[in-house]
C-alpha cells in the first residue's frame, strides 16, 4: 500500500461535547481494557483500535504510532492521480499518467453529532506556462463500508482561483451526481478576504445520501497563469476554510499551507436498526442509562444520545454523566447563554437551580426583582463592570509601569464625542481634545482580537518605551472598557496620504520638504529595527501611517500590526497590511523581515517623490512603471512630480531613484538596511540645502 497521507494543522480534539470536555476530562470514552487514544487523537467507543473495543468492524481504526498522522479508518479509500492537458486547445481532453489508492486518515470523531473528520488531499490544476497544465486529481469512496456518508449539512464544494470552474461528480444510491461552482474576476481589488461568492471563491452545496466524491475543475486556458498559476476544487468542512487573498498567488499555495489536505465531515450511525416505538427498551448500542435514541437525519439507522441534562459517551455503560451546569458557567462565559441564570447557581442531577441574588427577592412568577431602587443596582452593575474590564485588560500590571498613564474613563467621556471624530475606518475612530492641557488623539476601536487580549498589557508595555522624535509617542490608555482606548500624542498635519492625494486642498510640497519627511521616517524605522533592545517590525508601512506635524516632520504611526519579533521568530499565520505597498516575498512566504519595511518604505519614498498613488494588481502600476523605466534606462525622472523636478536638482533625484531600485530589490540580501537608508537620505538632504 502507498505511503500515509501525511494530515493537515487541525486541532484535534475530543468532541464529546463543550460540557464534557470542560467538566471532567477524565470520564471514559471507551469500554474498560481498551485504548481510547491513537497517539494524540482521542477514539471514543463505537470506534475502537482493538478486536473487542469497537462495536462492529465498520467502526474499527488501524492505529500505527510509526506514522503521522497514525489513525486511519478502514474501509475507506482515497484514488490519487496525476494527469496533464493542454489549455490553448479548442477542447481540451486531460491525460492521467498515474493513479494510486491511498488510505484515509482520521483527524477526529465526535460522539454527540455522530460526526468523523477525515482529511482529503486537494485538486489542483496548476499552469506551468501558456499551454501545459498538471492535473492532481483526488477520489474518496465509501462504498467499502455501510457506516458512513459524506455531510451535506457540514460538507461545501469549494472552488480557488482568478478564474476556476469548480465542480464534484459523486455517486449516490448507484446514481450518479454532479454539482459546480463559478469564479472569476479581472482585478484582485474586487476579491476580498473572507469572502467566497463567486471573486477569487466560489461555493455549492452538496445533496445527502454520497458515497463518493471526485472534486475537480472544468479544464480552460490560463492567461494570467504567471501571477495566478493554480485553482482549486475541494469538497471540505463548511467551517474549516476561509478564503484568503494569498491563496491565489503562487504554486500549489493551498498545498503548502495545509500539507495534509482538508477535513471533510462523515456522518455515521449504527445501520442495523432504527428506534424503537416510545415506551420499549432501548437498543444495544445505547448502552448508557441516562441515554435515548434517535434516528439518523443522513441514511438509515439510528444514534445514541444523552438525556438532557447530562453529557458524556452514550455508547458505553454509565456513559452519560451529569452536567454541572453551574461550573461550566464559571469555567466558559459563552455558555451562560445556554445555562441562564441572574442569581446563584445550585446544580442538581440532571439539571440546576437559580436563586436570587442579595437585592433580589423572587417574585410570585418565579422573577427575581430588584429590592432595592432600580438606578442603586445600576451604579452597582456598572461598578463590577468597570473593574473587571479593568482587570482584563492588564490594569494590576500596566499601573505599575512609571512612563505609561492609567486615564478613567470619566476623564476621557468630554473628548468621545460625535463633534471631536477626526478618523474613521474599519478599525474604529479617533476623537481629538485636550487632556491635561495638551492636545491628544484618542483611539477607540470597534473590536479586539480576543487571541490577542492577553498579550495588549505587554504591547502597551513596549509602545510606551518607543521614544523617538518620528515615533508617535503613546501618552496612556483607558482600561475600564471592553476594548481598551488608546491616547497619544496629537500631530496637526494629519497624514501623509492626505498631504499627497487631498485635491481640495493641494499642499506645495518642495524637494527639501520631500527630503525632510522621507529622512525622518527612515530614521525611525531605523530606530524600530536596529537601536532598541529587541527588533520591533512595523509591517505596515504606508503614506496613511506617516503622520506630519506643523513643520513637516514625519512621526510613524499605528503599531496595531506591528510585533515584537525575536529573529528566529519571524513567520506570521496570515500575511497582514496594506497589499499596495507589501513586499511580494512577504507576501508569498508569510516571512516579515527588516527588509519587508525595507520594500516598503521604497514604494512609500516613490509614492512621495511621484505624487501619485501605489496600486495593487497584476502589474503593480506605479512600481512596475517605474522599474520598467530605470532597466530600460529610459528617462526614469520623468514619474516624478513636476513640482521637484528642478534642473540643479537632477543629481540628487537621480540618487534617489537609485534608492528607490535598492529597497524594492527582489532579492531581500540586496535591500540596504534602513539604517543605511537613513544616513543616505540625510546626506542627500544635506547636501541639497548646501
Amino acid at each position: 500500500m502507498p505511503l500515509h497521507l501525511r494530515l493537515a494543522t487541525v486541532a484535534v480534539v475530543l468532541s464529546i461535547s463543550w460540557a464534557t470536555a470542560a467538566a471532567d476530562l477524565r470520564r471514559p470514552i471507551t469500554l474498560p481494557g481498551c485504548p481510547d487514544k491513537c497517539g494524540n487523537i482521542s477514539i471514543p467507543y463505537p470506534f475502537g483500535t482493538k478486536d473487542g473495543c469497537y462495536f462492529d468492524d465498520t467502526f474499527s481504526v488501524t492505529c500505527n504510532l510509526s506514522t503521522t498522522p497514525p489513525a486511519t479508518l478502514n474501509d475507506l479509500l482515497t484514488l490519487r492521480g496525476i494527469g496533464y492537458y493542454f489549455g490553448d486547445q479548442a477542447n481540451p481532453i486531460g491525460t492521467r499518467t498515474n493513479r494510486s489508492w491511498w488510505t484515509v486518515d482520521l483527524i477526529n470523531v465526535d460522539v454527540t453529532r455522530g460526526e468523523a473528520r477525515v482529511s482529503m488531499p486537494f485538486s489542483s490544476d496548476c499552469s506551468l506556462n501558456e499551454s501545459y497544465h498538471e492535473l492532481n486529481l483526488n477520489d474518496m469512496s465509501l462504498n467499502f463500508s455501510t457506516t458512513f456518508l459524506f455531510s451535506a449539512t457540514q460538507n461545501v464544494l469549494v472552488g480557488v482561483g482568478q478564474s476556476v470552474r469548480a465542480r464534484v461528480f459523486g455517486d449516490m444510491a448507484r446514481n450518479n451526481y454532479s454539482a459546480a461552482c463559478n469564479s472569476l474576476f479581472d482585478t484582485p481589488a474586487v476579491a476580498q478576504d473572507g469572502l467566497c461568492k463567486g471573486l477569487g471563491c466560489c461555493q455549492a452545496e452538496l445533496a445527502p445520501g454520497l458515497v463518493g466524491i471526485m472534486p475537480s475543475m472544468y479544464y480552460q486556458s490560463n492567461s494570467m497563469w504567471k501571477t495566478f498559476p493554480c485553482t482549486y476544487s475541494m469538497v471540505v468542512d463548511r467551517s474549516w476554510y476561509n478564503f484568503s487573498l494569498q491563496d491565489l498567488y503562487g504554486y500549489k499555495v493551498l498545498d503548502k499551507r495545509f500539507p495534509g489536505g482538508a477535513p471533510v465531515v462523515l456522518d455515521w450511525a449504527i445501520r442495523n436498526g432504527s428506534c424503537p416505538a416510545e415506551g420499549k427498551p432501548l437498543p444495544m448500542a445505547c448502552r448508557s442509562g441516562n441515554s435515548l435514541c434517535v434516528n439518523a437525519t443522513n441514511g438509515y439507522g439510528y444514534l445514541c444520545k444523552c438525556k438532557d441534562g447530562f453529557d458524556g459517551n452514550p455508547y458505553i455503560p454509565d456513559g452519560c454523566q451529569d452536567i454541572d451546569e453551574c461550573a461550566l458557567r464559571q469555567e466558559k462565559p459563552e455558555l451562560r447563554d445556554s445555562y441562564p441564570c441572574n442569581g446563584i447557581c445550585k446544580n442538581l442531577i440532571g439539571g440546576y437551580d437559580c436563586n436570587c441574588k442579595f437585592g433580589m427577592k423572587r417574585d410570585s412568577n418565579g422573577t427575581c426583582t430588584p429590592v432595592f431602587p432600580i438606578p442603586a443596582m445600576l451604579l452597582f452593575e456598572e461598578k463590577r463592570k468597570t473593574k473587571e474590564f479593568f482587570i482584563k485588560n492588564g490594569g494590576p500590571i500596566l499601573e505599575k509601569v512609571n512612563n505609561i498613564k492609567i486615564f478613567k474613563k470619566d476623564e476621557l467621556k468630554a473628548i468621545i464625542e460625535p463633534c471631536n471624530v477626526i478618523g474613521k475606518g474599519g478599525f474604529g475612530e479617533v476623537y481629538k481634545g485636550l487632556l491635561d492641557n495638551q492636545l491628544v488623539a484618542i483611539k477607540k476601536s470597534i473590536n479586539v482580537d480576543r487571541s490577542q487580549e492577553k498579550q495588549f498589557a505587554n504591547e502597551i508595555i513596549i509602545q510606551s518605551r518607543v521614544i523617538h522624535k518620528n515615533i508617535v509617542k503613546l501618552i496612556g490608555c483607558c482600561l475600564e472598557v471592553d476594548v481598551p482606548m488608546l491616547v497619544y500624542e496629537f500631530v496637526p498635519q494629519g497624514s501623509l496620504h492626505d498631504i499627497l492625494h487631498n485635491q481640495s486642498n493641494n499642499v506645495s510640497l518642495s524637494l527639501g520638504t520631500r527630503l525632510n519627511i522621507a529622512a525622518g521616517a527612515a530614521e525611525g524605522l531605523s530606530y524600530m529595527h536596529s537601536k532598541t533592545s529587541t527588533t520591533i517590525l512595523h509591517g505596515d508601512i504606508k503614506p496613511g501611517n506617516i503622520l506630519l506635524d506643523d513643520n513637516f516632520d514625519p512621526k510613524i504611526s499605528d503599531f496595531g500590526i506591528s510585533r515584537l519579533i525575536a529573529i528566529d521568530k519571524s513567520h506570521t499565520k496570515c500575511v497582514i497590511g496594506d497589499m499596495c505597498y507589501m513586499d511580494p516575498i512577504y507576501l508569498q512566504s508569510g516571512l516579515l523581515t527588516k527588509k519587508s519595511d525595507v520594500y516598503s518604505f521604497g514604494v512609500v519614498l516613490l509614492e512621495l517623490l511621484s505624487r501619485q498613488k501605489a496600486a495593487f494588481g497584476e502589474d503593480r502600476t506605479l512600481v512596475k512603471a517605474f522599474l520598467d523605466c530605470y532597466r530600460e534606462d529610459k528617462q526614469v525622472l520623468e514619474l516624478f512630480d513636476k513640482e521637484i523636478l528642478a534642473d540643479k536638482d537632477i543629481g540628487v533625484l537621480h540618487k534617489l531613484a537609485m534608492l528607490i531600485v535598492e529597497c524594492l530589490e527582489l532579492n531581500v540580501d540586496r535591500r540596504p538596511e534602513m539604517t543605511d537608508v537613513a544616513e543616505r537620505l540625510h546626506s542627500l538632504k544635506r547636501s541639497h540645502k548646501n
